[in-house]
Order: structure tokens, then sequence, then C-alpha cells
């Protein structure tokens, strides 16, 4: 067990953070034990950042363990996220702009904003401005 595994744990499991997350799973993929293989599976299963669970199914295939790389999920992938952007955008002045939207968005839920720019990639603030423009605005 690595010494830290405590932080590790902390950090694998830190929702606001996937770059972090990312960093334990590779830092505990240096340690074969069956808590970290636990860890791992887990991430694998249930993480929202696709590169995350990537990397989770790499260390446990290093480790031989018999397992199988989740399928990419291509919808949602935190719950009513879809409800956040339209709220969000409704809580804004008419005339705001797009940078005023990433703003309140990282302000108010930095684990939507920080899931999906992990999952994007370099196209996350492409797929945001048009995430944007498709809200549903004020009544």
């Amino acid at each position: 067990m690595p010494p830290n595994y405590e932080e590790l744990k902390k950090s694998i499991n830190r929702a606001s953070n996937w770059r972090e997350r990312f960093d334990a799973v590779e830092e505990l993929g240096k340690w074969k034990h069956k808590r970290i293989i636990d860890v791992l599976v887990y991430r694998m299963n249930n993480d929202a950042v696709y590169k995350v669970q990537e990397a989770a199914y790499r260390q446990l295939k290093n480790f031989g363990e018999d397992v199988q790389l989740p399928t990419r999920n291509e919808h949602e992938l935190i719950k009513d996220a879809n409800k956040v952007w339209s709220r969000i955008k409704k809580s804004l002045p008419a005339d705001h702009t797009y940078e005023d939207f990433k703003e309140k968005l990282k302000k108010m839920r930095l684990d939507l904003y920080d899931t999906y720019e992990g999952d994007k990639g370099a196209d996350f603030d492409k797929w945001l401005e048009n995430t944007w423009a498709t809200a549903a605005t004020r009544r």
C-alpha cells in the first residue's frame, strides 16, 4: 500500500477535479493490492469522465485483472445537467455573453464544468458555447 493511500483515496473521489482523480488513478496503479483494485474497479465503472475510466481500466489490466472497458456515455454525464444550463442562463441578464455564462457555471457548479471539460477535451469551449446558445431562455 502506498504511504499516502488515504490522501489518494480522497483525491480519487474528488467530484470537481477530474485531473486529480486521473492522477490518483495513475499513482494507485503503481501498487497492486486488493483495496486498490476495488477502488480502481469502482472508478472505472462509475466515473463521469471517460479518460478517468480508461486510466483505471489500463491500471487494472496492468495488474492482470479480467475487466471490460465500459462504453462511453454519449448522453448526459450528470443527471439533470440540461436543467442546470437553463437555470444558469435564465439567472443572467438577457444581454449576457457566453463568457458571463461560462464564469457563472464555474462558480455555481464546478463539478459540472469540470466533468464536461474533462469529457469534451479540446472541443469543450465549442461544445459549451453551443449548449449555452441552445439552452432555454427566459419566458
